[in-house]
C-alpha cells in the first residue's frame, strides 16, 4: 500500500499523503462503503476521481478509520463521528488527510503553468509582493492556492472568496511556512500555515 508520507505537525494532528498507484478494483476491493459513498463512487465519470476517493478510504483505515466513522455537513465539510477534525484532498495521483483535535484544512496541487491564467482571480493583497517573472512565481501562486484552499475548508462558509477574504503573508518557498488570515465580515483571525513541495505537486495545510 503506497502511503507516500506521514508528518506530524504536533502531538494532535496528523498528515497522510498517499500515491495513488493502485487500478479501481485493487481499491474498491479490501474497504467497505457506504451506500451513499458506494453510489457517489459509482456516479463519477471520471476513474481518475474514483480511484482519488477510494484512495482517501485507504488513508482513514491508516488512521484506524472506517468509512462509517466519516460524514458529511450541509456545505460539504467531512466531520468524524468520534468528534475529531478532519480535511480531505486528492489531485491526480496524489490525496491527503489531516486529523487532529482542532480546526484543520488540507490541499494538494499539481503544479501547472495555466495556473497563471486565472491567478487575477485568487490573487489579491498577494499581487503587491508578488513577481510575474520570477522563477518561482508559478510555485508561489500554487502554494497560495494551496493555503487559500485550506483555509476555505476550514472555515467551510458559503460566500467567502479567495480574492478578497483571504490573505496570505509574503514567503519563501524554501521556508514552507508563513502565516495567512481570514477577514470576513469585520473579523479577523490569523493561521500558522505549513506546505511543502513533492514531485510536481504542493500541499499545504493550516491547524
Amino acid at each position: 500500500m503506497p502511503l507516500y508520507k506521514t508528518i506530524t505537525p504536533n502531538s494532535q494532528t496528523t498528515v497522510k499523503i498517499w500515491q495513488i498507484t493502485e487500478s479501481y478494483e485493487e481499491l474498491m476491493q479490501p474497504i467497505t462503503l457506504t451506500d451513499i459513498c458506494m453510489a457517489r463512487v459509482l456516479g463519477m465519470k471520471s476513474e481518475l476521481h474514483q480511484r482519488g476517493f477510494l484512495s482517501v478510504r485507504h488513508l482513514l483505515a491508516e488512521f484506524g478509520y472506517t468509512d462509517h466513522d466519516l460524514f458529511y455537513d450541509e456545505n460539504g465539510k467531512p466531520h468524524l463521528k468520534d468528534g475529531k477534525f478532519i480535511s480531505i484532498t486528492h489531485s491526480y495521483t496524489f490525496s491527503g488527510v489531516i486529523i487532529s483535535d482542532r480546526e484543520v484544512g488540507i490541499d494538494i496541487e499539481k503544479r501547472r503553468e495555466k495556473i497563471a491564467v486565472i491567478a487575477h482571480k485568487f490573487i489579491g493583497y498577494e499581487g503587491d509582493y508578488l513577481e510575474a517573472n520570477a522563477d518561482d512565481y508559478i510555485n508561489k501562486l500554487t502554494v497560495i492556492w494551496c493555503i487559500k484552499e485550506s483555509l476555505y475548508k476550514l472555515f467551510a462558509t458559503p460566500g467567502m472568496m479567495f480574492k478578497h477574504h483571504f490573505l496570505v503573508i509574503p514567503f519563501m518557498v524554501k521556508d514552507e511556512e508563513t502565516v495567512a488570515w481570514i477577514d470576513y465580515e469585520d473579523k479577523k483571525y490569523r493561521y500558522d500555515t505549513h506546505f511543502f513541495e513533492f514531485e510536481s505537486f504542493t500541499c499545504a495545510y493550516v491547524v
